[in-house]
């Protein structure tokens, strides 16, 4: 028979909102369990130098996220390495599947499974991630004022990044498959007037080429997407900006969801459609996408599951009276 594995509070996800949700819950005594899931420590692990963290002028992304961890343990949340394949939302309390055969039954669940960046899939963005690639350009396009880079993509976040990152570039060239943009006419508008901005129409990567020692980025191949010829662009920074998924897979055929599937929650909150189930961090947040906003989240989710929580065993003493 499987283990089962029984607790107030179940955190899934082990990112900055996950994290900071087991150190609030722990405080609150209601003795958590966080189930890291697939990638512990989140995108930020996947991260090089990080200079918007509060407190630290920079950080290592996955040293930050090893500190996050040795704080919720500290504070008295368990973390466990396991992920979790399923949860029963029908029947009270939640019972929660996982990979190693264990279930978690929780009163109280907080969701905080993230987002994945879109990635082209070439084995040389791969090699240069947190060397040159990023998908991130609010994290890292401090890191290359002066240079020239490239973003790839054509919608809004493509756009944004784009004119986000001539505050430090010299020149940013935007890499398009079509001869149009998918983005709002005013982000183009901005971006046709921008000097340092040179879209390339009808191109798309073919390959990400740089140096060994030290690993860096110093260009791009990019083919024609009518012709086949293949053009190679300096650069020290290349942007994937084709979008962010939700890691919602555990949830989207049951919690509201909406801008593509992020989990919808009430306004000035965490909690979703589900009592009793709470939603932080990127897996909700379609608009920010930062560390801090996620920490955040976490703090609300565990303040809010708390007082549910303590609101149930109210409800419940009264009905016993």
């Amino acid at each position: 028979m499987a283990e089962q594995r029984r607790t107030k509070v179940l955190i899934i996800g082990s990112g900055p909102a996950g994290y900071t949700a087991g150190v609030y819950a722990a405080r609150a005594m209601v003795e958590p369990i966080l189930v890291q899931g697939i990638e512990p420590g989140g995108q930020l692990t996947t991260t090089t130098e990080v200079e918007n963290w509060p407190g630290d002028s920079e950080v290592q992304g996955p040293d930050l996220m090893v500190r996050m961890e040795t704080h919720a343990k500290a504070m008295g949340c368990e973390v466990v390495s396991d992920i979790i394949s399923s949860i029963d939302f029908e029947n009270r309390p939640f019972v929660c599947q996982s990979d190693s055969g264990t279930e978690y039954v929780a009163d109280a669940v907080i969701l905080a499974t993230g987002a994945r960046a879109k990635w082209l899939g070439l084995p040389s963005e791969e090699k240069f991630k947190g060397f040159g690639v990023s998908a991130c350009a609010t994290c890292d396009g401090f890191f290359y004022r002066g240079q020239e880079i490239v973003v790839v993509g054509g919608g809004n976040t493509a756009v944004e990044e784009a004119l986000f990152l001539t505050n430090f570039a010299s020149k940013v060239t935007l890499i398009h498959r079509r001869d149009e943009l998918r983005s709002e006419k005013i982000l183009q508008d901005r971006l046709f007037k921008n000097p340092k901005i040179e879209p390339l129409w009808f191109h798309e990567v073919d390959e990400v080429i740089g140096g060994e020692d030290p690993l860096g980025v110093e260009g791009v191949k990019v083919k024609h997407t009518k012709t086949g010829e293949i053009t190679e662009i300096p650069c020290k920074g290349v942007f994937i900006a084709i979008g962010h998924a939700p890691a919602n897979e555990l949830v989207k055929d049951v919690l509201e969801t909406h801008m593509g599937g992020y989990v919808v929650t009430k306004p000035d909150s965490t909690e979703t459609s589900i009592p009793g189930i709470f939603a932080a961090g990127d897996l909700t947040d379609h608009k920010y996408r930062q560390a801090v906003t996620s920490a955040g989240m976490g703090c609300m989710a565990a303040l809010e599951a708390e007082r549910w929580l303590a609101e149930q065993e109210d409800d419940a003493a009264l009905a016993a009276e």
